[in-house]
């Protein structure tokens, strides 16, 4: 587990580092999705390559006879709410963990360690909350 966590990692910083180096663009897929739904093209064909290369790996995964079994012990709302808090917490944030906490860090912008400190503070909050206040107090 511990291997192919920093694997995992490894394989992110490398892949965001040839990113912006081959193409000149961040990393985030907020960013990069976001404007893609929207519309906003500009150069569209790197835009369809990477979100092609973010959906595919799960999918050959899974036509190769793997499987994968996620568990998520919520409900259709509470998955609803944790969507729209992301998308409003991408949007006011200017961009997401990967655009702020892998590219903007190693990049050294003061923006984006404010960025991921949020992100992981408010994480944190949300566990603290959902297993300690919520469950204990019966509401959950």
């Amino acid at each position: 587990m511990i291997l192919s966590s920093l694997l995992g990692g490894l394989a992110i910083g490398l892949a965001s580092g040839l990113f912006i180096v081959s193409c000149g663009h961040i990393a985030g897929i907020s960013g990069i999705f976001g404007k893609w739904i929207r519309g906003e093209w500009g150069d569209h064909a790197w835009r369809l390559a990477y979100i092609t290369g973010l959906l595919s790996p799960p999918l050959l995964w899974r036509l190769t006879g793997h499987s994968s079994t996620i568990h998520f012990n919520g409900g259709w709302l509470q998955a609803a709410l944790g969507g729209l808090a992301v998308g409003v917490g991408t949007a006011l944030g200017n961009g997401c963990t990967s655009g702020h906490g892998v590219c903007g860090l190693a990049n050294q912008s003061p923006r984006s360690l404010l960025a991921t400190l949020t992100f992981m503070a408010t994480g944190m909050l949300s566990v603290f909350v959902m297993r300690h206040v919520l469950q204990l107090t019966g509401l959950l």
